[in-house]
């Protein structure tokens, strides 16, 4: 019986073994589909505020070769946004904006026309913040508010609002109940702007 007792030591670590090959297995079929779901949200976020693109029944693979194919990477010209051409000439950007939200970091898309102050669209594509109340940002309602509006002068180019006040043209509603997220989000989006006004060689914007 003696020479039996490593039996079941051998035993657990080969079980063990078989076990560990499956998660990492696993592990690895889930981080790839992770990491490709993330790309797809991010390269649909930056062909949504691009309104000269009709995405309304883009599929998957559609919305991937319109940004390979329409959208030029973000270079010293562009002040770090990706941009949409036509005839060699830009025609809008897409500026990424990134910060530490109540929760979680939040990663966005905002789309500037040409004219560099008119917004074309915003997405908040990367988001962990409260189910029903700061994730809300990651919704149609709210997105959609800043479609239209008009950049303001430096520190705030946009600023949020509490809901029901009459807003002026940088002006969006705040998430009704998520102060925090929307403070923050508030300062992601000014910091990311102001930074690309900057490396434009711009100061402000319209008063």
């Amino acid at each position: 019986m003696r020479e039996k007792r490593w039996y079941p030591i051998v035993y657990m670590f080969a079980v063990t073994a078989v076990f560990s090959s499956i998660v990492i297995g696993f592990t690895q079929v889930t981080r790839d589909r992770v990491q490709a779901n993330a790309s797809l949200a991010f390269e649909r976020a930056v062909v949504t505020v691009f309104p000269q693109l009709d995405q309304t029944r883009m599929s998957s693979l559609e919305i991937h070769r319109a940004f390979t194919e329409q959208i030029t990477e973000p270079d010293e010209t562009s002040g770090g946004a990706y941009t949409l051409r036509r005839d060699g000439r830009v025609v809008g950007y897409a500026l990424p904006v990134a910060g530490q939200g109540f929760w979680a970091p939040i990663e966005g898309i905002i789309g500037i026309d040409v004219d560099r102050t008119t917004v074309t669209g915003a997405v908040f594509y990367e988001q962990n913040e409260t189910p029903g109340l700061g994730a809300e940002i990651a919704k149609a309602p709210f997105q959609d508010q800043f479609e239209g509006k008009r950049l303001g002068p430096a520190e705030t180019p946009i600023r949020f609002s509490r809901p029901g006040r009459d807003l002026r043209d940088n002006e969006v509603y705040a998430v009704t109940g998520a102060t925090q997220t929307s403070t923050r989000l508030e300062g992601i989006i000014n910091a990311g702007v102001n930074a690309w006004r900057a490396r434009m060689g711009e100061e402000g914007g319209a008063e």
